[in-house]
């Protein structure tokens, strides 16, 4: 029969349909895959930005709170793993997520009840806020991350001087080292968004900062027979000025006097401290030093308007690049 002469059937060609239909899914699933995670919308994108870094910034603080409570102690920063300081128990990944355990738990410890401190919540909501301030005055990445590492350095200093009365040289000093290295990228790796502008700038600024404060402390000695600056304060100087240059670190030191001497006005007020008694000065160098960074060059800018009027030619003769 002419019916039977068909042509015999190719197992290979078989074969080959399910591989190209197989492709063909991978395919059609790759691409729905990245339709998934490309935000299109520039609405949805920002959105989703500000919730990234703020669950970034919260998980960094929570690294922070460790680094808080065990750096007095001259305590390792990496292990053991985190333990409750009331019953020594070891915390649970569960009951370490950052403010959600907080929440969770209700301020207790799973195992012995007793209440956990509101600083740890407190600073990782300080450090996701920080953070998102951040992305969005710095939208070049290298910049952002730097002074995100700045600006935890800051927080931890913050708390234990409050705390302890101490500034750990274990933070400061390398600072100092790691913002003289920086001030030596190239410009174009940071889009110019870096404050110092030289290797020269960041060692004046170095120098500057931890200097007036050596100074201060130097006369307050001779003068009026007691400490008036700690050493932790002049080395923090000294690393606020070499990430940001001596201009900023003057700042620095101005927004520091002026918010030191408000809020220690009030505490006196208040009856929260007494008149005459020590108050840290690392939280608000530490302060200025954050509002230098952020907006310095907008503060400085307006302070010489104010000064000098319109016409600052005279000021930039003497200072440029200010």
């Amino acid at each position: 029969m002419s019916g039977g002469n068909s042509p015999p059937i190719d197992i290979r060609q078989g074969r080959d349909a399910k591989h190209l239909m197989s492709a063909a899914r991978v395919t059609d699933s790759t691409r729905a895959a990245r339709d998934i995670y490309m935000i299109k919308d520039p609405v949805a994108l920002k959105w989703f930005l500000n919730a990234y870094v703020f669950v970034l910034g919260a998980v960094v603080g929570s690294f922070l709170n460790v680094c808080i409570s065990r750096m007095p102690e001259r305590q390792s920063i990496v292990k053991p793993r985190s333990r409750c300081p009331k019953c020594e128990s070891e915390i649970s990944w569960y009951d370490n997520l950052p403010v959600i355990s907080f929440i969770i738990l209700r301020a207790k410890c799973r195992n012995c009840g007793e209440p956990i401190s509101y600083q740890y919540p407190a600073v990782e909501l300080l450090t996701a806020a920080l953070f998102v301030l951040l992305m969005h005055r710095f939208t070049n990445v290298p910049a952002l991350a730097i002074y995100m590492v700045f600006t935890s350095a800051l927080i931890v200093i913050t708390f234990i001087d409050l705390e302890h009365f101490i500034i750990p040289d274990e933070i400061s000093l390398p600072g100092i080292g790691i913002g003289l290295a920086l001030s030596l990228l190239p410009a174009s790796l940071t889009d110019g968004q870096l404050a110092t502008n030289s290797f020269l700038d960041s060692l004046i600024g170095c120098v500057v900062g931890g200097g007036l404060l050596y100074l201060t402390a130097l006369l307050s000695l001779l003068v009026l027979k007691k400490e008036g600056m700690g050493g932790g304060d002049i080395k923090l100087l000294g690393m606020v000025g070499a990430f940001l240059g001596w201009k900023l670190a003057l700042m620095t030191i101005v927004l520091g006097s002026v918010a030191g001497s408000f809020l220690g006005v009030a505490l006196i007020l208040l009856g929260r401290h007494e008149r005459g008694s020590y108050i840290p000065f690392g939280p608000y160098l530490a302060l200025g030093a954050l509002f230098s960074m952020m907006w310095g060059d907008k503060l400085m800018q307006a302070y010489l308007q104010l000064m000098f009027g319109d016409d600052l030619s005279h000021f930039v003769m003497l200072f440029p690049g200010a």
